[in-house]
């Protein structure tokens, strides 16, 4: 049970930190990090996407708030790879971000993914 636990809060402090970095890095403005929204004409939606992802992050950690932390970010990075895809991009890195949020998220709360049935 100790193992779960660790890995779980291992898991869930890269998650966060990875969005959290992401976001940041939007939200200074961060030359590589623009890079990518200029190629969308998003250079000036930087800051918004990036206090957007900060938040969604923010959101996730805490266990009240963990459901639509997790809902927000996986429409955010969904939202992102279909972006990326409509632009011939590469859907690898929000698709890395999302999968781990939904792995964090199951290890979290399973009954996130539980059919209606178990509900009736």
């Amino acid at each position: 049970m100790k193992t779960k636990k660790f890995i779980t809060l291992l898991l869930t402090s890269l998650t966060i930190l990875m969005v959290v970095l992401s976001g940041l890095m939007k939200a200074i403005h961060l030359p590589w990090s623009v890079e990518g929204l200029v190629k969308f004409n998003l250079p000036n939606s930087a800051t918004v996407l990036g206090l957007m992802e900060m938040t969604f992050a923010i959101l996730f950690i805490f266990p009240k708030t963990m459901r639509i932390g997790f809902i927000l970010l996986s429409c955010y990075f969904a939202g992102a790879m279909a972006t990326e895809l409509s632009h011939d991009g590469s859907m690898f890195n929000p698709g890395i971000a999302l999968v781990l949020i939904w792995i964090t998220a199951y290890l979290r709360d399973k009954s996130l993914f539980l059919g209606p049935e178990k509900f009736l």
